[in-house]
């Protein structure tokens, strides 16, 4: 008969010896916490996503202020811009979304312009298409289509382009060979983002303000030059210029979220995949947070 503490497995000695030995390091087995329920887990996933999205808020933020100060040196000491990489960008990113930013925007000021037009004309003050097409292309669809498109060729873009050489291991190449990775790669980036969204919104207001004219044209007869007269008499130009103003802050944002994803890729393409895709998420919905926040801002402003 076993004695305490002995466990008796079949009739081997050396199986026995075994078990003895294994049986002081056994632990009780401990039941199980109970299932959580549905309310608490939910709150719990919810709490945990709050957590994730503060601490990737605060990697945003780092980066961004890594991004302004390699953008500030190479700023005060332009013999370190890479011309070429620079212009490529552009091209890429600015000079071929054009023709899109243009077409959008001009279907965007055609919707406005026709939703005006019918809900104006019921009150009688249908003249009034004209200072909403003017107001809301000059100051908030201008520049956030650019925007929104800028983040959809652009931050995807340069997440995926950065993320592939991560993946080959090229940005470990240029870090042993002393080359600044924000130098190489980051800051072209900014520039042509910077450089471009001004265009790009230019061309977006003109889009949305001919797509504006088109429709009042033909729903009110409203004439063309009739159109370009009293926007310049009761538009002000400050709608303009805050539009303008809006771009490079998106632009920054813009290119932030692109680069940073591009340098979370890991070694797979699964990773590629999802970064290049939370870089346009994150882009577009910074751009409709901060276009709020600058909404909030002016209206405190009385701009």
């Amino acid at each position: 008969m076993p004695t305490d503490g002995e466990i008796l497995f079949g009739t081997r000695d050396d199986v026995r010896r075994l078990a003895n030995l294994v049986a002081p390091g056994m632990t009780p087995h401990e039941d199980s916490p109970p299932p959580r329920g549905y309310l608490t887990g939910f709150f719990a996933r919810f709490g945990q996503q709050i957590i994730e999205i503060a601490h990737d808020a605060y990697a945003m933020l780092v980066f961004t202020g890594q991004m302004i100060l390699a953008l500030g040196g190479t700023l005060l000491r332009p013999r370190r811009l890479r011309v070429t990489p620079l212009f490529a960008v552009m091209q890429e990113s600015g000079i071929n979304a054009l023709p899109i930013v243009f077409i959008m925007t001009f279907f965007i000021g055609a919707i406005i312009a026709l939703v005006g037009t019918n809900l104006l004309t019921s009150l009688g003050v249908e003249i009034f298409t004209v200072e909403l097409v003017g107001v809301a292309i000059l100051r908030e669809f201008g520049v956030v289509i650019a925007a929104i498109l800028l983040a959809g060729r652009s931050a995807s873009a340069f997440a995926a382009q950065i993320g592939s050489m991560r993946m080959n291991q090229e940005v470990a190449a240029m870090q042993v060979m002393g080359v600044d990775r924000f130098d190489a790669l980051v800051t072209p980036r900014i520039l042509a983002a910077l450089v471009m969204i001004p265009l790009m919104t230019f061309v977006g207001d003109l889009g949305g303000l001919l797509g504006g004219l088109l429709v009042s044209w033909a729903t009110i007869d409203i004439s063309p030059s009739f159109f370009v007269t009293r926007l310049a008499e009761t538009v002000s130009i400050k709608h303009f210029w805050i539009g303008m103003g809006k771009a490079p802050f998106l632009a920054l944002l813009i290119a932030a979220a692109g680069c940073r994803h591009g340098m979370m890729v890991g070694g797979d393409v699964q990773s590629l995949g999802r970064h290049v895709t939370s870089a346009v998420v994150q882009s577009v919905f910074l751009i409709i947070m901060f276009d709020a926040i600058f909404a909030v801002i002016f209206m405190v402003l009385g701009l």
